[in-house]
């Protein structure tokens, strides 16, 4: 009995150390130490350049190194070049530093960087280490659970990089600050009756980006939904909408899905 309202204490904070809160940002959490988690994320945006979509895949792969420690490899997918091909590849680690927890709410502040390589032309001002650009990025991250609700919150320098067969474009800022705030809330269930009962969490992010060289500066909202199912597995929905953009972006607003499961305890 007790076992079970340990875990039932952390579904109630949307994740039993192995389920990622949000779905376009990073909390300040890890997975679980020994678990390896497999996901496959997919965007389908409006190409505002060209006519038709801009397709983008990412299958991942993360590692809980320890409690403390996670890192993730990363492949990046795209359509770009008419036709679904490799892109690039990106290393990304994070590192929780200060922890403190409650009975339902915990803070939590971390350190993560990211390495990305990327070989698509360039085609925008904004620095997107995902889906265009070769780079590094340096930031920190704080997050807030209270109860049902949580808040997380980042900021990062991000500098972009030449890709390999394309010079870095001298007329655009390499410099960039990104800067991030989320807000979730578990929705269902109400009350617990078992940790196998499939969580349904409602969140709003908020993703930023400022070029420091000329000022130039975007701001989206991404709304979404998350099922996660026997605590193992995960799929997200959302939507990208740019509320305002000073510089010239090939692609701002679209729909995001993404494909989740986490082996525990396979390095212990």
């Amino acid at each position: 009995m007790k076992q079970l309202s340990i875990i039932f204490l952390f579904l109630v904070s949307f994740q039993i150390d192995a389920q990622e809160l949000f779905v376009v940002t990073e909390p300040a959490s890890n997975v679980p130490a020994g678990s390896i988690g497999v996901r496959v994320g997919q965007s389908l945006m409006d190409n505002k350049h060209e006519s038709g979509s801009m397709y983008n895949l990412t299958p991942e792969v993360t590692w809980g190194v320890n409690k403390n420690l996670m890192v993730r490899t990363s492949a990046f997918l795209s359509n770009q070049d008419n036709g679904l091909g490799l892109k690039g590849g990106g290393f990304y680690a994070k590192y929780r530093f200060f922890s403190v927890d409650d009975l339902q709410s915990h803070f939590r502040m971390a350190a993560f960087g990211r390495y990305s390589y990327n070989n698509s032309f360039f085609t925008q001002e904004a620095i997107d280490l995902a889906n265009g650009n070769s780079g590094y990025e340096a930031g920190l991250v704080a997050t807030q659970l209270i109860h049902k609700v949580a808040l997380s919150s980042s900021v990062s320098y991000v500098r972009a990089l030449n890709n390999p067969d394309y010079s870095f474009p001298d007329a655009l800022g390499k410099n960039a600050i990104n800067y991030t705030f989320s807000v979730g809330k578990l929705m269902y269930p109400k009350k617990y009756t078992s940790y196998k009962q499939t969580n349904i969490n409602a969140m709003l992010e908020f993703t930023g980006q400022t070029i420091t060289e000329n000022g130039k500066s975007y701001m989206d909202v991404v709304p979404s939904i998350q099922f996660i199912i026997n605590s193992q597995a995960r799929i997200d929905l959302a939507y990208k909408k740019e509320l305002y953009s000073s510089m010239d972006r090939a692609a701002t607003d679209g729909v995001f899905l993404k494909l989740e499961y986490t082996f525990f305890n396979v390095t212990k």
